[in-house]
């Protein structure tokens, strides 16, 4: 059946501006980490990318290894913009990234421009798309000179391949330089994409914080594993299922669940039902939630197994205030719990 867009698409969605830019995003985007490889059905792809754009997500997020098998997220992608999004293209924010293991030898990962620049042509191939809109450096490379990395986003914006320049997992004082470092190249940074949630605020930490660093280059954010790997959910509650991330190790094992963590989960189970919200609404709540300055986060980037989960999930921004006494009783559970797996060495 041919897709026609909801017509009411943008009604109930808060869109925020990314940094000091011209550029908005929704305050919830969907990331194609999960569940777009090969090992999820087509049609069952094609039924989330749909929903999640006729309630507003407009913001598609993805990189050069996700699947899997590595590309085929990209690739399955592609097939749905073919398919039933072609028509919507310039209503869509699609980002890339590259920096982690794509291919064998000295150039297939990490920062270098041989790489990053291989990586987002492949990239456009596969998705069949003339540029993406975001181009990140999906990680920061301790070997190359951070003068090659940034100057790769700087070609790839210039060449067309990209709208904006980005950066993930990078630390305060790598921001700053990397921005410093594009300012000068005629290329803004746009936003960077950490990992962020109510068990993992480094980006919290330092002076200055990352929100801080960014906030004084112009920069926004975009928060990725805002529930913890699934940490986050009502799913181990009370033990861990057969059929959940953590009982198959992937990317969170059963020893993460600790009984401490245990207890911070359910304390915060607790407030989020005090709330008439799941704990995935109010995880995905509490990253946008305002602060003095206003919320430094732009988006919360969600992954979706269902259309199911994605409805539930999405409903988070019918309650995005937070009292006073909500705040302190979350802080008292949502605690830096070093799960950090992107941490980058010192």
């Amino acid at each position: 059946m041919t897709y026609s867009a909801a017509e009411n698409r943008y009604d109930s969605m808060p869109y925020r501006r990314v940094g000091r830019s011209g550029l908005k995003l929704p305050a919830i985007s969907l990331g194609l980490w999960h569940n777009f490889g090969d090992d999820k059905r087509f049609d069952e792809q094609r039924a989330i990318l749909r929903r999640a754009f006729d309630l507003g997500v407009n913001h598609f997020d993805l990189a050069n290894n996700y699947g899997p098998p590595d590309g085929s997220a990209e690739t399955n992608f592609g097939r749905h913009l073919k398919d039933d999004f072609k028509p919507y293209r310039d209503e869509l924010v699609i980002s890339t990234k590259a920096g982690y293991y794509m291919w064998p030898g000295p150039y297939g990962e990490w920062g270098s421009r041989k790489y990053l620049i291989s990586s987002l042509d492949q990239s456009l191939q596969r998705m069949g798309l003339d540029y993406v809109d975001i181009f990140y450096s999906h990680r920061p490379d301790p070997e190359t000179p951070l003068e090659e990395t940034m100057g790769a986003l700087d070609y790839a914006v210039r060449s067309g391949k990209a709208l904006y320049a980005g950066i993930s997992s990078y630390t305060p004082e790598q921001t700053l330089e990397a921005a410093r470092i594009l300012k000068d190249l005629g290329t803004p940074l746009l936003i960077h994409q950490p990992s962020y949630s109510m068990l993992n605020r480094w980006t919290e930490n330092g002076s200055p914080n990352l929100y801080e660093a960014l906030d004084q280059v112009g920069a926004g954010s975009i928060a990725f594993s805002p529930l913890a790997q699934g940490m986050l959910t009502d799913r181990y509650l009370n033990g861990v299922p057969a059929d959940s991330r953590a009982a198959k190790a992937r990317f969170l094992s059963e020893d993460a669940l600790t009984d401490e963590k245990l207890h911070r989960i359910r304390g915060l189970h607790s407030i989020a039902e005090g709330r008439g919200q799941s704990l995935a609404q109010m995880a995905v709540a509490w990253i946008l939630r305002d602060q003095p300055k206003g919320s430094p986060v732009t988006s919360a980037l969600i992954g979706a197994s269902s259309v199911r989960q994605l409805e539930d999930t999405l409903s988070a921004i019918n309650n995005l205030e937070f009292t006073e006494d909500e705040l302190n009783a979350i802080d008292e559970f949502a605690v830096e719990s070093d799960i950090n797996l992107w941490k980058q060495p010192v």
